[in-house]
């Protein structure tokens, strides 16, 4: 099977998704603006999208390998492309959260389909590694590149103007193009099937029978919490920029950029180095840097917070050295929940990838969920510096959670 076109069409719906789904933690900081809401009420964008990737997961994980996957993309792009040309012409909070809701529905159907594909295209263990990392690298070119469209609807003059929502238009055009590539890529889903009469019941069962499986388990934790860690500095980043470093609304939006610059090539690199190296070693010393780049840059930040005594940054040139450092722990995060995701996917059966999707899915965006909500808290009543600090024990409980992870899967 000629593999090119479908692994194109693979990173183009990926970088779709991206840009709409990781927009959150600029959309949270520009309606705080706009609409007036509060952090705490912000934050709700977050589970919005988290709790109906969760919810449309469940629902489908038992059947998306007989309605299969190529369908399902079809169908996440169609719908969504949809709702981008609709959104532009409402002017609520409650419109926004809408639409995030719309969008993890669909982001669970691509995400499901997308890691359950890379086992059809890719003929061992190293290469459905190398392949995941390439498409999560693609997937944070996607999240770069969303920070400055929505930094150049920003209007910098009027930063209450709703003008912003007019980005949805040219998201839905894309999402549109995303659909008319994948409609004429070939994709052979019969490795995939489940044999047998169609029964969603014992479909049901099949995964739910992945819960018995101790490595699963101590996965399941382990994405978890990365996402926890990752969503906790990614969705609040912007309004970190804003309220913390003083910058503008349109330079804290671009700043932010280097966070998902950082983690996309962290993974790429790391699609180079795990065809060479352990990834528990790998995903060790990365953890362990993060953390010492959190003890390092957060009390420098705060001695600026200290220091500063001018009226706002506009400009590129005046914005402190540690707004350049303290993203670059993306590039740190970034290999480690491709690496997981492969370690587990390559464990199990190609049928049951699409199973084991769904669970990594749902675990995920409960885990973004719960650290976007404790992060906006944290912020609200206490600082921004101390919303930072808390991903150091998110950090520490995911190196005891590797380890083990590890251990059971060489045991397997």
């Amino acid at each position: 099977m000629q593999t090119w076109r479908i692994k194109a069409s693979l990173f183009l719906n990926y970088f779709v998704f991206a840009i709409l789904l990781n927009s959150v933690g600029t959309v949270i900081f520009l309606v705080q603006q706009s609409f007036f809401v509060s952090k705490t009420q912000a934050s709700v964008l977050e589970p919005c999208k988290d709790l109906s990737i969760a919810v449309v997961s469940f629902l489908v994980t038992s059947f998306i390998t007989r309605l299969g996957y190529k369908r399902a993309m079809l169908m996440a792009l169609g719908f969504i492309s949809l709702i981008c040309f609709v959104i532009p012409l409402t002017n609520s909070f409650v419109a926004v959260q809408l639409l995030f809701i719309a969008v993890g529905a669909s982001f669970a159907l691509i995400k499901m389909s997308v890691y359950s594909s890379i086992g059809l295209v890719t003929g061992d263990a190293h290469g459905h590694a190398s392949l995941m990392n390439f498409v999560e690298s693609f997937f944070g070119v996607g999240i770069v590149s969303s920070y400055f469209i929505f930094s150049w609807f920003v209007n910098k003059s009027n930063p209450a103007s709703t003008s912003w929502l007019q980005v949805y238009f040219l998201l839905g055009g894309i999402s549109l193009l995303a659909f008319v590539l994948l409609l004429g890529a070939p994709l052979d889903e019969s490795a995939a099937k489940s044999e047998g009469p169609a029964n969603m019941l014992q479909d049901v069962a099949s995964m739910f029978r992945l819960f018995t499986i101790p490595l699963v388990l101590v996965f399941i934790l382990c994405a978890f919490f990365y996402v926890l860690i990752e969503q906790s500095i990614m969705s609040w980043l912007p309004t970190f920029n804003k309220e913390v470093l003083k910058l503008d609304a349109s330079l804290s939006i671009q700043m932010a950029s280097i966070l998902a610059a950082a983690i996309a090539l962290g993974r790429f690199l790391a699609g180079l180095l795990l065809k060479k190296i352990s990834w528990l070693w790998l995903l060790m010393g990365c953890l362990v840097l993060a953390a010492a780049i959190l003890l390092i840059s957060l009390p420098i930040i705060s001695r600026f917070v200290t220091q500063y005594k001018g009226n706002g940054i506009s400009t590129l040139g005046e914005v402190p050295l540690v707004a350049f450092v303290f993203p670059l722990i993306g590039l740190l995060l970034g290999p480690i929940y491709p690496a997981v995701n492969s370690v587990i996917l390559s464990s199990l059966p190609r049928p049951k990838h699409g199973f084991m999707a769904g669970l990594i899915i749902i675990f995920s965006a409960l885990g973004g969920s719960l650290g976007s909500i404790i992060t906006g808290v944290i912020f609200e009543h206490y600082s921004g510096q101390h919303a930072m600090y808390f991903s150091l024990i998110p950090i520490t409980i995911l190196i005891i959670c590797l380890v083990l992870f590890r251990r059971l899967q060489a045991g397997r």
